[in-house]
């Protein structure tokens, strides 16, 4: 689980990983185990190929990373699956039909969400891409998918969009102070508190003058 964004947080969403997404959208319901206990078949067998295959291994003098890939596909898995499979108790196949190769490819890739600017530009790791227009006004929101080639594609509304990388935008020069003239001061944000004197009403008239001592008879 990793942290939230302050978009997420917001929007009262709760942060998933891109291994979370991908499950989500295979509807694999993610079970954790904070123990090699819990983990139950998986532990077990584990433990079997830790113990025997070692061993195994050893006998034959196996040192190099090939010659265990050998031993493994050519003579250890046949061997253990024929003397340690069950047939299961059920012939029913509830495995569910294997998405297709588009759908397969909008699941695995790295998926994120960015803003596009007034001009229909979208960055994403520092690169720009440039969309197509299709209105005066670009929408707010485009999601990248990035697969493992290095292919990308930008889309929004459920649909791909074209686009072209271009370079990135020269920053805007900073504004030049001639010799002898003042630089302009910012204006201030600062609020006076309430009790503050410039915030005590102005006494005019009568109450502002002040009393003067008369002449003695």
């Amino acid at each position: 689980m990793r942290e939230p964004t302050e978009k997420e947080q917001l929007h009262g969403k709760v942060p998933v990983t891109q291994f979370g997404r991908m499950c989500q959208k295979l509807d694999i319901r993610i079970i954790a185990a904070n123990s090699p206990q819990a983990k139950g078949r998986v532990e077990r067998g584990n433990g079997t190929h830790q113990d025997r295959l070692i061993k195994k291994m050893g006998r034959k003098k196996i040192r190099t990373h090939a010659a265990a890939n050998r031993f493994l596909q050519e003579e250890y898995l046949a061997d253990h699956n024929a003397r340690f499979a069950r047939e299961a108790e059920e012939p029913q196949d509830y495995h569910r039909k294997a998405p297709s190769v588009r759908e397969s490819e909008q699941v695995f890739c790295l998926e994120t969400e960015r803003s596009i600017s007034n001009d229909w530009v979208v960055r994403y790791e520092n690169r720009y891409f440039q969309l197509e227009r299709t209105s005066d006004y670009p929408p707010r929101q485009a999601k990248v998918c990035e697969w493992e080639q290095g292919r990308m594609e930008i889309g929004y509304q459920g649909k791909a969009r074209e686009h072209r990388e271009i370079a990135a935008p020269e920053p805007k020069p900073a504004a030049r102070i001639r010799v002898g003239e003042q630089p302009r001061s910012r204006k201030s944000t600062w609020k006076p508190p309430t009790g503050h004197a410039w915030r005590r009403p102005v006494l005019t008239g009568a109450a502002t003058m002040r009393p003067t001592a008369s002449a003695a008879p």
